[in-house]
């Protein structure tokens, strides 16, 4: 678990066409490096969050491996705490801003960009789910703050 001003490595793989066999292709490294607490006037939108609170999460995702590494953040960040179970956090708000963290990393290379997601309350963790790995919850998992 990484915390806002942290830094965590994590594997990325594929398994075979029947979906066994998993192995690590490559590695990306992830630094958190702030997790803001906005309101829908701050993030340009009338919608008001689902879950009950916006969070800006920014990232710093960099390919440290040495293949590409296809990163798609949408539909898999889910959010819990200790009282509630995991729920999907994505939303569309803010895309467009910035640099896209969904993109196909070369060995190398790094984006800086920033991610809207709707949490339930401050606190918790936010998970990135989007991995192949049959034996991972996660790829990685932000603390966020109080």
């Amino acid at each position: 678990m990484v915390a806002v001003g942290e830094t965590g490595t994590f594997g990325l793989g594929e398994t075979d066409e029947y979906g066994e066999n998993y192995k690590v292709t490559t590695k990306m490294q992830v630094t958190v490096v702030s997790a803001k607490y906005v309101t829908p006037a701050e993030v340009d939108t009338s919608n008001k969050p689902e879950q009950g609170q916006y969070v800006k999460l920014t990232l710093t995702l960099k390919n440290v491996g040495k293949a590409p590494a296809e990163i798609m953040t949408y539909g898999m960040m889910k959010w819990e705490d200790d009282q509630t179970a995991a729920q999907d956090a994505s939303t569309l708000e803010g895309v467009g801003d910035g640099p896209d963290l969904d993109t196909t990393y070369k060995p190398g290379q790094a984006v800086t960009g920033s991610l809207v997601l709707d949490v339930a309350r401050r606190g918790g963790r936010v998970s990135y789910v989007g991995v192949d790995d049959p034996d991972a919850d996660a790829a990685f998992v932000v603390k966020l703050p109080k």
